[in-house]
């Protein structure tokens, strides 16, 4: 491929300039690569170990193993300071954590849940290792791709590749493992994850970043110094590190316990199985490809202002479900402008913290962003329960509008509306 697809490039003129480009065709392929990984741990494990008979608090405990994803900011500056003798600076590292990942996903079949469960853990455990590391790189190498006027559609493209990826280990492998033993589910489901490493070995390397840190100490320390000390004082970081906090922090709690909301509801497992998941999957992509064409039109500021009213708006959706109790049609409404929110929000709050970076520290910044991104998510899973035994589901989904309202306040600091 060309220097074409490096970030030197003309800013876009027409939606068509942003949309047809071979760095969307990148961020397709590297979102599924990414997604892939993660959609194993989350959909296929639990599955594979409930088919052989494992009770419900033991693959409960596999979810600790996830943590990797939240610490992932740790090691981040070895990926910023060293460079492997081939492919270069980013394709490098990209290489290194596919290769492991193709090679623990197959050998998952050689082992039963039944009398190697320790071996499972482990190796569940360096998948999600290598895949969160996968995530630091290939976040960084977008970020250096992509001009910023095109974050907002790359983004897009990359979101919704990910989610997708999904479609592999909780369907397709799903539906083989009734046709075909386990061992060769987990061999196809690998496959896949080759669709990574040809990726990695056609696309361009980045040009090499002037001031890339020169020693591991500076690759710890500048990254935070940096980010700490623009502007005026600590504060300009601190003001963003607490809008990523708090801007999805109401469609979190919404969504955090949304299944036993719905068997609350009176819905059966058909029926969420396949009209709530399938009404969120397809509003989330939707969600986020509108939110990339948007934010070609509108820049990043407008676009977190349009999405976070968008989010509180629609958890309104669950609200009237709660009043009205079991109806099919308030629960794809629901369903659908809830995700169509969460699509806007994630891909605009993914631009705003790549543009948060700099180019010398991408990975080790990006990394401690989107970890921080991530706490949220934990915390409404944690805390959602309590609530909603105190005072219904009606209340909390009003309390859940409420929390999204500190996010949209922190907007007039971090992204002041006609700021270009």
């Amino acid at each position: 491929m060309s220097e074409e697809l490096l970030p030197i490039v003309d800013k876009p003129k027409t939606i068509r300039e942003a949309l047809l480009n071979k760095r969307m065709v990148i961020c397709i392929f590297t979102g599924f690569s990414s997604g892939l990984p993660l959609y194993l741990v989350y959909q296929l494990v639990p599955a594979w170990l409930r088919n052989f008979g494992l009770d419900l608090s033991t693959i409960g405990l596999f979810g600790l193993l996830s943590m990797t994803y939240t610490f992932k900011f740790l090691w981040s500056p070895l990926m910023d300071r060293y460079t492997f003798p081939f492919l270069g600076r980013r394709r490098g590292w990209m290489l290194v954590t596919q290769v492991p990942l193709v090679f623990l996903m197959a050998i998952f079949g050689m082992f039963s849940p039944i009398e190697d469960l320790e071996v499972i853990m482990v190796i569940v455990a360096l998948i999600a290792f290598f895949s969160g590391s996968q995530d630091i790189v290939i976040d960084a190498y977008r970020r250096e791709l992509l001009p910023d006027d095109e974050l907002g559609t790359g983004n897009s493209f990359f979101t919704n590749a990910y989610k997708l990826s999904s479609l592999v280990p909780g369907s397709l492998a799903l539906i083989l493992a009734d046709i075909v033993p386990w061992s060769v589910v987990h061999l196809v489901v690998a496959s896949f994850m080759v669709v990574g490493i040809i990726t990695t070995l056609f696309i361009p390397e980045n040009n090499e970043v002037k001031n890339a840190p020169a020693t591991i100490k500076e690759a710890v320390i500048e990254p935070f110094r940096e980010f700490f000390t623009r502007g005026d004082s600590w504060k300009s970081g601190a003001t963003i590190l607490l809008f990523i906090f708090f801007y999805k922090l109401g469609d979190n709690m919404a969504t955090a316990l949304e299944t036993p909301f719905y068997l609350d509801m009176g819905f059966s497992n058909t029926e969420i199985g396949t009209i709530a998941k399938a009404s969120k999957l397809w509003s989330a992509v939707v969600g986020t490809f509108i939110g990339g064409i948007l934010m070609v039109k509108l820049g990043i500021n407008k676009c977190l202002w349009l999405f976070g009213l968008v989010q509180i708006t629609s958890i309104f959706g669950y609200y009237l479900l709660a009043e009205a109790g079991y109806s099919i049609l308030m629960l794809v409404i629901a369903v659908s402008l809830e995700y169509l929110g969460v699509g806007l929000g994630a891909v605009g709050l993914i631009a705003f913290m790549a543009r948060s970076t700099v180019t010398e520290f991408t990975a080790t910044q990006l990394a401690l962003l989107t970890s921080l991104a991530a706490v949220p998510r934990v915390l409404a899973t944690a805390t959602s329960g309590f609530v909603i035994e105190a005072v219904g589901y009606s209340q909390f989904f009003l309390i859940c509008m409420l929390l999204a309202i500190p996010g949209m306040l922190l907007l007039f600091k971090v992204a002041p509306w006609n700021q270009k």
